[in-house]
């Protein structure tokens, strides 16, 4: 981002072929929220920092409604990083976050185990909660 008009055109460029282009990591570090007027994006992904203490920080639940709030009143998808609880995966439906990727749902694992995993994640996802 060292020539923000040129990034911003050669991403408007790579989008114009087809490509959906993500905001990584919001919410820390470069990624602010004047990138969401300016960048050709089509996904917000919420940083993990916020997802993962969600559940036991109410400021931290807060910074993920209201982004996921925020990113849909502009049209953004919203995926949410580092759900490691079913409880998480929960309340990221109860807010309405399109999609979420943490090691709950699964870790890193090559292509052709991906059809045991949905699986397992499917029977994961119907069977009562207990406790």
């Amino acid at each position: 981002m060292k020539d923000p008009a040129r990034a911003v055109e050669v991403l408007r460029r790579l989008r114009d072929l087809g490509l959906e282009l993500s905001v990584d990591d919001y919410g820390t570090g470069h990624a602010s929220l004047a990138y969401l007027t300016r960048l050709p994006v089509s996904t917000l992904k919420i940083d993990r920092s916020f997802v993962q203490t969600m559940e036991l920080d109410a400021s931290d639940r807060t910074i993920v409604r209201s982004t996921i709030d925020l990113a849909h009143s502009l049209g953004l998808r919203v995926v949410a990083e580092g759900v490691e609880t079913r409880a998480t995966w929960e309340e990221l439906g109860r807010l309405g976050c399109d999609a979420a990727q943490g090691y709950w749902l699964a870790r890193p694992l090559p292509g052709e185990e991906l059809p045991g995993c949905v699986a397992a994640l499917e029977a994961r996802l119907t069977a009562p909660r207990v406790g």
